[in-house]
């Protein structure tokens, strides 16, 4: 019995930890959106805590490095950030 609670209890932080893994992973991307007019910044939002919307049209060039306040775009941190923060849901480290 006590296996399957603390099994349990496992899982559901498992759980909620990835559930807010979407939340964490705009923050790493808006942080990661070079700011000249912060219209970049503003225009982006996450849709139903699973898509992140970056709703200006230079949003790709940016992604591709074109500011020198961001040269590896969004994309590639925030997918290293959602790599390394499964990897530690998954061990168990908060």
């Amino acid at each position: 019995m006590a296996i399957k609670n603390t099994l349990s209890l496992s899982l559901k932080k498992k759980e909620q930890a990835v559930k807010r893994l979407p939340r964490e992973a705009f923050r790493v991307w808006v942080k990661n959106t070079p700011v000249d007019t912060g219209n970049a910044r503003r225009s982006t939002s996450l849709i139903g805590n699973e898509t992140i919307h970056a709703n200006y049209e230079y949003a790709v060039p940016l992604d591709r490095g074109h500011s020198k306040q961001s040269p590896q775009g969004m994309v590639k941190p925030t997918s290293a950030f959602i790599r390394r923060r499964l990897a530690q849901i998954m061990r168990n480290k908060r």
